[in-house]
């Protein structure tokens, strides 16, 4: 609201001035009061009215008095907050910027800049009408024909006075009879409102956006293609794009619109237009610092001269009085010579007297002054000597604090190195009682080891001596078993009918070295039994 009130005052501004009365004191921003249905566009357009025919330029223009009633509009939106109005080539640059793009143009920077060197000194910035005239004039606009200008300036006008974020054609589903019709929508801050047309005179509707708002993609469907639906409070909307650029647009302008409602935040060209004068009143203020600086500096230097004049003068002051100081004495010395010649032949008749003493005082001299060079040359040694009893002390005192250092780092080494011999006699009288532990299990394992082959020989000597009880006991059975066929033989000649019957046992029969059924199996399970607890004793 604020931002409207300015406006407002502007427009009065321009009329009070084209009236030749003085506004100030007249109306403030206090007391202006602006009603939510206020029509700023009739207003601007009634002081448009009152001011247009003084000051608006007689030449020809290529744009048309609609045209440049709009950049009157748009000249109240970006001038600066103080009067007489002006805008500032910064904005003035933004201004051709925006109508260059709208356009379908490129920017020529290097044309503003050589416009901006041209540009008088004097001013700050362009009046209403001086900005009127250079859009009108086609500085800026070569090549262009007169409706594309037109449509440049008006779209421009909608963005930044009309607040249109968006608009274009697209069709929408109806509500009740769900048939889709082609309507021309405007993007505001805070609503979509769509019409018949782009004339904007038969309007049907609003879509109200608050933070509570949503858009979202849609497949295609119905036939209809690039659908997206935007969910409010109450209703819901479904809308088909031309496109997909298009309708990726149309999404992202509703979308980042409700997130700027949702932060609070002004439209972004009202936004940036508001730091751009942060900007411009941040480097006012350094550069009145600047000018500031310097005029101090300015000020000091004169000091500072003026300091060097006073030392000047005082100089050239003693100059004077040393250069009369000389005259003096040269006219002294002039004065003295004169008397000189005068006294000169009486002096000769002394000096003939005085020369005998002055060679006396002469040999006298020589020998004072060769005591006073021996006195000299002691001083100079007196000297030597003291500096480097200096020095030494120095030395001695740096040598000194460098043997407590040392000495206390001996004592802290000593410490430690005796904690270290502690710690090693611990380990060795450890070791010593490990070394003796571990000796005195060795002479066990020996004497177990030494036990377990005496065993071992033991062992090997009782199977040997079993074996050889085998070879006499298998000879034997071979023997008996030669003897008792041979036997058979004869008596199964003799006797067919006589069968040898020999006694046996029904349990199995085992082998061992001693021969068959030498012993039971309880006997040799027992003497396996009583080995192997022998051999894991070893």
């Amino acid at each position: 609201m604020g931002g409207l009130k300015d406006e407002l005052l502007k427009a009065i501004w321009h009329a009070f001035t084209a009236l030749d009365l003085d506004h100030s004191g007249k109306v403030s921003k206090s007391q202006l009061k602006v009603q939510d249905n206020f029509d700023k566009i009739e207003f601007n357009r009634m002081c448009w009215t009152l001011c247009v025919k003084k000051n608006l330029t007689k030449s020809p223009l290529l744009i048309t008095e609609e045209d440049a009633f709009k950049v009157w509009v748009i000249f109240n939106f970006l001038s600066e907050d103080k009067y007489p109005l002006i805008i500032v080539p910064e904005e003035i640059e933004y201004l051709l910027k925006k109508l260059t793009e709208a356009m379908g143009g490129g920017w020529q920077q290097e044309q503003f800049e050589h416009y901006k060197i041209n540009f008088d000194d004097s001013k700050d910035g362009l009046s209403v009408w001086e900005l009127i005239e250079l859009i009108g004039n086609g500085q800026f606009s070569k090549g262009m024909d007169r409706q594309t200008v037109s449509m440049a300036i008006n779209e421009v006008f909608n963005e930044l006075i009309l607040d249109v974020l968006k608009q274009g054609y697209m069709m929408k589903k109806g509500h009740r009879r769900k048939n889709w019709t082609e309507r021309w929508f405007v993007l505001k801050p805070n609503i979509i409102s769509y019409y018949v047309g782009e004339d904007l005179k038969d309007k049907k509707g609003d879509i109200l956006l608050d933070e509570n708002c949503c858009v979202e993609s849609l497949p295609d469907k119905d036939g209809k293609k690039c659908l997206f639906l935007i969910k409010c409070f109450d209703k819901t909307f479904e809308i088909s794009a031309s496109d997909k650029k298009k309708k990726q647009e149309w999404i992202q302008a509703i979308h980042s619109t409700i997130h700027l409602l949702k932060l609070g935040s002004p439209p972004p060209h009202k936004e940036a237009r508001q730091r751009r004068k942060e900007l411009r009143k941040k480097l006012l203020a350094e550069q009145e610092e600047l000018e500031r600086q310097m005029k101090e500096l300015q000020t000091a230097n004169e000091n500072k001269q003026q300091e060097l004049e006073t030392v000047r003068k005082k100089l050239e002051e003693a100059a004077s009085r040393a250069a009369e100081e000389e005259k003096k004495r040269l006219q002294t010395q002039v004065e003295l010579q004169a008397r000189f010649s005068t006294e000169l032949e009486r002096e000769k008749l002394i000096r003939q007297q005085m020369e005998e003493q002055v060679a006396q005082k002469s040999s006298e001299l020589e020998q004072y002054l060769q005591r006073v060079q021996e006195l000299e040359d002691m001083y100079l040694k007196l000297q030597e000597a003291l500096e480097d009893e200096r020095q030494a002390r120095q030395d001695e005192e740096t040598v000194r604090k460098l043997q407590a250092r040392l000495l206390e780092e001996e004592s802290s080494k000593r410490a430690e190195l005796e904690k270290w011999h502690l710690e090693q006699q611990q380990a060795i009288q450890t070791t010593e009682a490990e070394k003796q532990e571990l000796e005195n299990q060795r002479v066990l394992k020996e004497r177990a080891l030494q036990e377990a082959m005496e065993q071992l020989e033991q062992l090997e000597l009782e199977r040997k001596q079993a074996l050889e009880q085998y070879e006499g006991v298998k000879k034997k059975l071979e023997m008996a078993t030669s003897k008792t066929k041979s036997w058979k033989d004869k008596v199964a000649q003799h006797e067919g009918l006589i069968r040898l019957i020999e006694p046996g046992s029904k349990n199995p029969h085992l082998i061992t070295n001693w021969g068959p059924a030498a012993f039971t199996q309880a006997e040799l399970e027992e003497r396996e039994k009583n080995w192997k607890g022998k051999k894991n004793t070893e």
